[in-house]
């Protein structure tokens, strides 16, 4: 099969491309340097030069392709909700390219904007949170307005990911923990991230890619809820920082950005993907890897 991938050099992409070559897929990846495409080159993947910005670098990797998989994203969380616009209107454009026929679609969303019953945990099938509340959720509305034009499009969507260099949002804690001096939890430190190992995100993709259902959503999700206790607890032996309690009014000060998703419950199942995929995450859990 014939795949076209945008991030094709991110921290998730590349593990992506490396999984599909592995399976015989031939991989054309999207990249705006030389050195990304030397990283392609060295990963069995053909290196396809253009950017989420520039359309017709997208137009002519998309009408080559049998398959896209869209993992492209702007992770400067300074321009947070611009850059969910810009999802927006790169899912758009690429559907239209796709319409009329079923070529799949592989979109990369999140599973915090999926709006789950109170106490439950966010399921495949559960409602979406309006991009009015959540900015990332754009793209999940991007999805919808493509399913509604035929497209053969699914969402595949990512908790915290990771490995031993890199731990999703985790990562960005860091450096205000170490600026502090100490790691912080919200109060009883029970809400919780959902998270993943960075081997079972790729093979999931290629799993979507292969056996997936027209429309499906697909949950990335190896370990349903980490609670932010656990987190602040590891990064503290980690760092050798001692570990505290904050309270919603001190909270802000120390987590800025990130604090709206620290407050937030978001813990998500993978039941509906591991039955219909047969996908049996084996990664090293997200303590061991903050370890």
């Amino acid at each position: 099969m014939d795949i076209f991938v945008t991030g094709a050099t991110g921290f998730v992409g590349s593990a992506v491309v490396r999984e599909l070559v592995a399976a015989g897929h031939r991989v054309v990846g999207l990249t705006r340097s030389e050195e990304g495409a030397q990283a392609l080159l060295a990963a069995g993947a053909q290196p396809h030069a253009g950017s989420l910005e520039d359309f017709a670098s997208l137009e002519r990797g998309v009408q080559q392709a049998d398959s896209v998989i869209h993992l492209g994203f702007n992770h400067n969380f300074a321009n947070f909700v611009q850059n969910c616009e810009n999802d927006r209107a790169v899912i758009g454009f690429m559907s239209n390219l796709l319409v009329g026929s079923q070529r799949p679609l592989l979109v990369t969303s999140g599973t915090n904007v999926v709006q789950a019953a109170p106490g439950q945990m966010g399921t495949e099938q559960d409602p979406i949170m309006s991009s009015a509340l959540h900015p990332r959720a754009a793209t999940e509305e991007a999805i919808a307005a493509a399913r509604a034009q035929g497209v053969n499009v699914s969402a595949v969507r990512l908790p915290q990911v990771h490995n031993q260099d890199k731990h999703g949002l985790i990562s960005y804690m860091v450096p205000g923990a170490l600026k502090a001096g100490y790691c912080a939890y919200l109060e009883d430190g029970q809400n919780r991230w959902p998270a993943a190992h960075i081997s079972d995100v790729a093979e999931l993709y290629r799993l979507v890619l292969e056996k997936g259902q027209p429309g499906a959503n697909y949950h990335a999700v190896g370990e349903e809820g980490v609670s932010q206790f656990e987190i602040a607890a590891a990064l503290g032996r980690r760092l050798q920082l001692p570990v505290k309690s904050l309270t919603k009014e001190e909270a802000p000060a120390y987590f800025e950005w990130l604090t709206p998703l620290i407050s937030h419950d978001a813990a998500s199942s993978s039941a509906i993907t591991r039955r219909l995929l047969g996908w049996q995450p084996q990664g090293l859990g997200l303590i061991a890897d903050l370890g």
